[in-house]
């Protein structure tokens, strides 16, 4: 602790759910007031300890989110590896979800936290955990309905911008559907695709691939990070993207989603959503955060 009372060194620890990685600071008592540059330092995968995004796990009573203070005992408090913060992350939550259990602050196998897109309800399952998302909707549903499609994204790839949907799973996703003609491999995503119309608040973008009823694979540039090896909530709408295109079977509510690290499930009972995956805790340690 420094002279003037704030802390200088925290603990830290390094988990990932199929190598979409996260920081965890520890702060049950809401003491840290971590910073952009603070956060952005310690997601530098050179000079820092390296992550998609950095979880504070607090107590919702002292995290100074008043929308959460009388919710569940403990708050996701999610920021992107750029600073901002972020209303949840699917993959975050299961890390978020094992460092709980396996540190004894939750009872039971199953439990629920807070985020700034609600309430999520987590279960510990056979594969690792399991999320309950919540509510999804379609972001502009006369579009969809009259085109199948309510944007269009530019990207490097790809001749012309391709046809896509918009999908609110609590923060904001774009898929595209990409046609046999560009290659889900070549893509390159080391610049935000540019979405028309533009979303307000940013948009994670989604490039799916089919391959049989309930099994696609997707690559994803998220917002505020750039491409990442999975996103959770982006698996999520990819299905229900994909789901939605196909007519909305009942027969196809269950979906395998391959991505870069691994492979996720995602179950649509009606109009809620669920993932499954698994989530590790790999490291943990102290680091000096800059002043």
């Amino acid at each position: 602790m420094g002279d003037d009372g704030r802390v200088t060194t925290i603990q830290f620890a390094k988990g990932h759910g199929t190598h979409n990685d996260f920081v965890l600071v520890p702060d049950e008592d809401g003491r840290l007031d971590l910073t952009a540059e603070q956060i952005a330092y310690l997601c530098d995968r050179r000079g820092g300890i390296g992550g998609d995004g950095l979880i504070r796990i607090v107590r919702s009573a002292v995290s100074g989110e008043p929308a959460v203070a009388d919710g569940p005992e403990w708050f996701m408090d999610y920021r992107n590896a750029d600073g901002s913060a972020a209303e949840m992350c699917g993959n975050g939550t299961r890390v978020f979800a094992k460092y709980l259990v396996d540190h004894g602050l939750v009872d039971g196998p199953d439990f629920d936290i807070a985020t700034r897109a609600g309430v999520k309800h987590l279960s510990v399952v056979a594969d690792g955990y399991r999320t309950d998302l919540g509510p999804w909707r379609l972001s502009r549903i006369e579009e969809a309905e009259e085109r199948g499609m309510d944007s269009v994204v530019q990207v490097v790839g790809a001749a012309e911008p391709l046809p896509a949907l918009s999908v609110d799973l609590g923060n904001p996703h774009t898929v595209i559907a990409l046609p046999p003609s560009v290659s889900l491999a070549g893509l390159d995503l080391l610049q935000p695709p540019k979405v028309d119309p533009e979303p307000p608040h940013g948009t994670n973008v989604e490039f799916v691939r089919a391959h049989a009823p309930g099994h696609i694979s997707m690559r994803v540039h998220e917002r505020g990070v750039g491409e990442t090896q999975s996103c959770g909530t982006g698996a999520a709408a990819a299905a229900i993207a994909t789901w939605w295109w196909g007519g909305q079977p009942a027969d196809q509510l269950s979906w395998n989603v391959d991505v870069p690290g691994g492979r996720l499930g995602v179950h649509i009972a009606g109009d809620r959503v669920a993932l499954s995956g698994p989530a590790q805790i790999v490291a943990t340690g102290e680091v000096d955060l800059p002043e």
